[in-house]
């Protein structure tokens, strides 16, 4: 009866949330539930800044045994990009015993049907959310953001995310009914009557592939999607980032123990350094669905050989920023700079390559030559970021020495219009900061091409030079054609220019934003109304969030009974 109770109070508590949720999906209009400023938490239960700093220093060092079955070992070897060894110790599983394990659970969680799920994954989040001060340091110190971004990218809107996605999947569970009533006349004779039963079912269990750069933002959505679809989940964090999705799986854990549910529902496995074991377990028969975030390489492998897995993945792109003509040259540089400034630019969002005419263009300034656009931009960027303290708090930290040996190897690729500085960090000695590269390109060289077709993850941008803005379409096309776009961004006051891009967009599925001045920027994305993808270019086979996320990750069974 506890467990029932308990079941209850869910309901009650967040039935009203979960329909919130289901309206701003239906309207795309803002909403929110998790705020977004600091200084909104410390009150009914939740953890204040002071007290999340110190619920996350009491991490370090420590043992975070989640009470899994199969642990045969324990895993640590984290270490800040800020420059501390967090020593955090997690468990690595025997999964020839974990994943039965978890398998055990999914009847009664099948059977609890959609909306019983759905609150009891807004009751993790609700948990997680009271815990953002925490988990925000979490973040910052696997992903190498700045604090404020940790905070709201890794909090907030990562929760929003996960909400999102659990809103979809109910969604799509209740649009086939519980039960119906089928009868067909037969004429004189009597009618065929039919009682029929429809149970959305789980499709085994999923695997969350963690990245070392959006832990929760890129986590969240696949593994809310399918545990709020009746499936376990197993999350193997990336072996940089791992402690913000191992709290993940410890709030889940409490949550669904304390519903009734088997806590082994949701699971998690750390590596042994270089062990790699997201192959293995990509392809165990057990696995039936994938999220994955990172390499082209990696996500091509897992579309070509977890053949029995139902794979969703967001790889690299090119992203792109058509500059054609500015009707606010000085906001649209504002906007630019912050874009390509932001965190160290290591988001699967920000832009790369500025395909800018190289007879200039139009401003509400007057004309521009392409070389004074691209100095304009520079000494932007180098206003932006002039304050070390400032642009510590955008820039965070690099991530790993491969972005840094990314953005060190640019500026020997073409004429450097802006050269990266080390940025000290008084308060973390240890952290790599820099500030982004800008580099001159040719659209017509050849070798030229060889750089700004591949993606350059990290600070790192090229302005290239095209021959008219009519090339600079077919140069946009031909890149999210052959390398995928997460983002496309494009400064026109043509009409005829603005159609021509559109038009590209939605022939090849890219995401656009156009004339982007004030304080939206082209790398930024809202749950529950903007898509973050869409699933139909080869940076990524699926959109967060939307129908065709969630609704592969269980089938309809039918029961037919005579009547």
């Amino acid at each position: 009866m506890a467990a029932e109770l308990t079941v209850h109070q869910l309901i009650a508590k967040h039935r009203p949330t979960l329909d919130q949720a289901l309206e701003a999906i239906r309207t795309r209009a803002y909403w929110s539930p998790h705020p977004e400023h600091p200084k909104a938490y410390g009150e009914q239960g939740s953890l204040d800044m002071a007290a999340g700093k110190a619920a996350f220093d009491a991490l370090l060092g420590t043992r975070l045994d989640l009470g899994q079955p199969g642990t045969d070992d324990f895993v640590r070897g984290e270490v800040s990009p800020y420059g501390i060894e967090l020593g955090v110790e997690y468990p690595h599983a025997d999964v020839d015993v974990l994943l039965p394990a978890m398998k055990a659970g999914q009847k009664a969680w099948r059977d609890a049907g959609a909306e019983i799920r759905a609150v009891v994954c807004l009751e993790i989040l609700k948990r997680i959310s009271d815990r953002t001060h925490e988990f925000a340091h979490a973040v910052m110190h696997t992903s190498g953001q700045a604090f404020m971004m940790a905070f709201q990218a890794g909090g907030p809107h990562a929760q929003d995310r996960g909400l999102e996605a659990v809103a979809y999947a109910y969604v799509e569970q209740v649009r086939t009914p519980d039960t119906a009533e089928w009868t067909k006349p037969q004429g004189k004779r009597e009618p065929l009557a039919l009682t029929k039963q429809f149970t959305p079912v789980p499709r085994g269990i999923a695997l969350v592939i963690g990245c070392n750069t959006f832990p929760t933002w890129n986590g969240y959505p696949g593994l809310f999607a399918s545990l709020a679809t009746g499936n376990a989940v197993l999350v193997k964090p990336h072996p940089r980032a791992v402690l913000p999705l191992a709290l993940t799986v410890r709030v889940a854990r409490d949550v669904l123990s304390e519903a009734g549910f088997d806590p082994n529902l949701v699971a998690l496995t750390a590596e042994r350094p270089a062990e790699g074991i997201a192959k293995t377990l990509a392809t165990r028969p057990e696995i039936r669905i994938i999220d994955y975030t990172g390499s082209t390489a990696f996500g091509d492998w897992l579309e070509a050989n977890a053949r029995q897995a139902q794979v969703y993945t967001e790889k690299a792109g090119v992203n792109s920023v058509l500059v054609e003509s500015a009707g606010d040259y000085k906001g649209m540089l504002a906007n630019l700079a912050f874009s390509l400034s932001l965190y160290s630019g290591q988001m699967c969002t920000t832009p790369q390559n500025l395909l800018i005419p190289r007879d200039g263009i139009r401003t509400d300034e007057g004309p521009k030559t392409f070389d004074e656009v691209v100095a304009d931009l520079a000494r932007s960027i180098d206003g932006l970021l002039g304050d070390d303290a400032r642009a510590n708090a955008l820039l965070g930290a690099i991530v790993n020495p491969d972005v840094k040996a990314r953005l060190e190897a640019a500026a020997g690729l073409g004429e450097v219009a802006l050269a990266s500085r080390e940025i000290a960090n008084p308060e973390f000695p240890g952290a790599v900061a820099r500030t982004p590269v800008l580099v001159k390109l040719d659209g017509a060289k050849p070798d030229d091409e060889a750089a700004y077709m591949s993606e350059c993850f990290g600070p790192v941008s090229f302005a290239v030079a095209v021959d008219s803005a009519s090339d600079a379409v077919e140069l946009l096309r031909r890149t999210i054609r052959e390398k995928g776009a997460m983002t496309v961004g494009a400064y026109t006051t043509d009409e005829e220019v603005e159609q021509a891009v559109q038009e590209v967009c939605l022939e090849e599925a890219a995401q656009l934003s156009l004339n982007l001045v004030g304080g939206v920027y082209v790398n930024q994305t809202a749950a529950f109304s903007d898509f973050h993808g869409s699933g139909g270019n080869p940076a990524a086979n699926s959109a967060l969030c939307d129908g065709a996320f969630v609704a592969n990750r269980f089938r309809v069974v039918e029961v037919r009974r005579e009547a």
